[in-house]
């Protein structure tokens, strides 16, 4: 960053901390991630007041240096105690000289900005819409991890089932739903979904509660796990992901302990997701081990799945699995939707294809290309245009052609020829 683009920032910063502080009425919400980092939060969506500004503040959380230094020609700022604190001189000068110098760029992506402006007469700025775009809090990282130390304080038996998952922050998550290329059906069970989180409270009154149990199958490659990924960030809730693989203890005793402790972990962070992958390991377990261990570790699974629920435990439960036809009806009954992810139709690989060269500068024959990738799944379709992005850059090009894609096509059938071979 510049220094003509720094002094901007610094008075941005300065007027958020005096607008925030004069109404009570504005939360952490209305502070840009940022701000947030900059001033810190009280271990959770309070905020304490005032807010206050020095320059190692902000040499700490923006690397931006000498911020004093830099807003020495500024009329509206004044620093005391040599840089321990940053304040406006008066609000009002400060406001109008921002805008008439900077404009309203930075007030468009700042909700404690937008909500004075707006209130001061500013045309063009509204707060609800600034507030609704700016990240949420509850979505971040900080947020989370502040929640997870909670209830691990709280109850330190479940520390362990920490070691055995991966939790995501709904703002970690880069897969938009968006820009995920459904089924007419996919879209039909995930409005399903967020009917039922949206009268939550009409569902319990009645006593249904086994709402909001799926099972994704499909091969590999479709799209299971980046599904449950764009729902995390599409209905704001962080995702717990388990491998039933890595839950497995080498003590078998354990191993029924450690599911019982993921459920109640995802009970105690909801609302939350819970995506159990290779959900097929339970069907390999039942019909191939015989040891009583693990035998009671599937069962402590499936009723695990019996006694969570959406609507009144506040935790989506999805299942994943390559294989079906391995599951039991034991294991099927559990899940109140099937949802089928198959190799996409031509159709859909042009939407796919569209999807992921948005951002690269194409020269091809997208109708051909959907033509000759039959049978392509979405991640070959991913790293074919990958390999062909690739193609165009080692021959110092900044596009992508119909002889890069076909070497994208070529790598993607070598592979299917190498992974279809027989070595013994």
């Amino acid at each position: 960053m510049s220094a003509e683009d720094e002094t901007p920032k610094l008075l941005e910063l300065a007027l958020t901390a005096e607008i925030f502080n004069r109404n009570p009425d504005l939360d952490v919400n209305d502070l840009t991630p940022e701000c947030r980092e900059l001033f810190g939060t009280d271990g959770g969506s309070e905020i304490k007041r005032p807010l206050f500004l020095s320059e190692g503040m902000i040499r700490r959380s923006t690397g931006i240096a000498d911020a004093c230094g830099k807003l020495g020609k500024t009329p509206v700022i004044v620093c005391e105690d040599f840089g321990q604190r940053i304040q406006v001189t008066s609000l009002e000068a400060a406001a109008g000289w921002f805008v008439k110098r900077f404009g309203t760029d930075l007030i468009k992506k700042n909700p404690t900005l937008a909500f004075y402006y707006m209130n001061s007469g500013l045309r063009d700025i509204s707060y609800d819409a600034i507030k609704a775009e700016n990240p949420s809090y509850e979505d971040s990282r900080a947020f989370l991890a502040q929640k997870i130390s909670s209830i691990a304080a709280e109850d330190e038996s479940l520390k362990p089932a920490l070691d055995l998952v991966i939790i995501s922050a709904p703002d970690e998550v880069e897969q938009k739903f968006e820009e995920f290329v459904c089924t007419e059906e996919q879209k039909r069970i995930i409005r399903k979904i967020s009917t039922a989180r949206e009268h939550r409270e009409v569902l319990r009154r009645h006593r249904i509660h086994e709402v909001g149990k799926l099972l994704f199958v499909g091969p590999p490659g479709t799209g299971k796990t980046s599904l449950a990924l764009a729902l995390s960030r599409e209905m704001h809730l962080p995702l717990i992901e388990v491998r039933l693989s890595m839950v497995t203890s080498q003590y078998l005793g354990e191993t029924s302990k450690n599911i019982d402790r993921i459920f109640d972990f995802a009970k105690k962070l909801s609302p939350c997701i819970l995506f159990i992958d290779e959900f097929d390991f339970v069907a390999k377990s039942r019909v191939t081990d015989d040891h009583g261990a693990m035998k009671r570790a599937v069962n402590s699974l499936l009723k695990n799945i019996d006694r969570i629920s959406l609507i009144r435990d506040g935790v989506l439960l999805i299942g994943a699995t390559n294989h079906p036809q391995l599951l039991d009806a034991a294991a099927w009954r559990r899940f109140d939707e099937i949802v089928e992810f198959g190799l996409p139709d031509r159709t859909m690989r042009l939407q796919i294809l569209e999807q992921i060269t948005a951002s690269i500068i194409c020269h091809c024959d997208f109708e051909r290309i959907a033509d000759a990738t039959e049978g392509f799944s979405g991640s070959d379709l991913r790293i074919m245009v990958k390999e062909a992005l690739l193609s165009a850059l080692m021959e110092h090009r900044d596009h992508v052609t119909d002889v890069d894609m076909e070497r994208g096509i070529l790598l993607i059938v070598s592979r299917g020829l190498v992974r279809s071979q027989n070595w013994l």
